[in-house]
């Protein structure tokens, strides 16, 4: 089955470009493209895509207030940051808001497609000192080990198997449970913990493995 794509990015020659790119690629379509996050928050949530690829700096609603509303209606859509700001504060705050990867526009367009297919298959492409920023962020280790108290055993040992870095087949091939229901016990990891995305849930799971870090 296709990987479904919605893109969201207010310049046409750039979205024309990536529609083309995706629907030539086995494997990939694009479901609906999007010229502002308003129209955006409107249709996504009718053709429900696999993942949606969202500029930061759109006209109106940027594209981080539009992650943060769109990921609560749509958990099971994975969004990756398409943009040219390699701002450290932009990435987080993108990533804080629900986002699952972000890559720079310039990125070769092989590799765009590898990493569509990787959050799609639970991945989150991002580089490592994003992913630093972020777990420094939610280190608040009293909270969130009373957070991590409600989770059930099988529960504990999935959210520890995405902290590793599997992928959803692979968390299932693992504990000998079926793709479906790796899925739910991720939803209820989200529910419990009180957020929206993978990288909020390993990033506070690190946060209560690991002692403070310090620049």
């Amino acid at each position: 089955m296709s990987i479904s794509v919605s893109i969201v990015e207010d310049d046409s020659a750039v979205r024309d470009s990536l529609a083309k790119l995706i629907n030539s690629s086995p494997g990939y379509r694009c479901v609906s493209q999007h010229s502002s996050a308003e129209n955006a928050l409107r249709e996504i949530p009718k053709v429900k895509p696999n993942v949606t690829l969202m500029d930061i700096n759109l006209p109106g609603l940027n594209g981080v207030e539009c992650v943060r509303r769109l990921k609560p209606v749509l958990p099971a859509t994975q969004i990756i940051m398409l943009t040219v700001y390699q701002n450290v504060e932009h990435i987080f705050n993108a990533l804080a808001a629900g986002a699952t990867g972000y890559m720079l526009k310039q990125t070769p367009l092989s590799e765009l497609l590898d990493a569509i297919r990787d959050v799609h298959g639970g991945g989150s492409p991002m580089s490592s000192h994003i992913a630093r920023k972020i777990v420094q962020s939610f280190q608040q280790p009293a909270s969130v080990a009373q957070k991590a108290e409600s989770l059930s055993p099988r529960e504990a040992e999935v959210l520890d198997l995405l902290a590793k870095g599997y992928l959803y087949k692979e968390i299932a091939e693992t504990m000998k449970i079926t793709y479906a229901t790796v899925h739910t016990h991720i939803r209820h990891i989200y529910e419990k913990l009180h957020v929206r995305s993978r990288t909020e849930a390993v990033a506070r799971h690190l946060g209560k493995a690991r002692p403070a870090l310090h620049n």
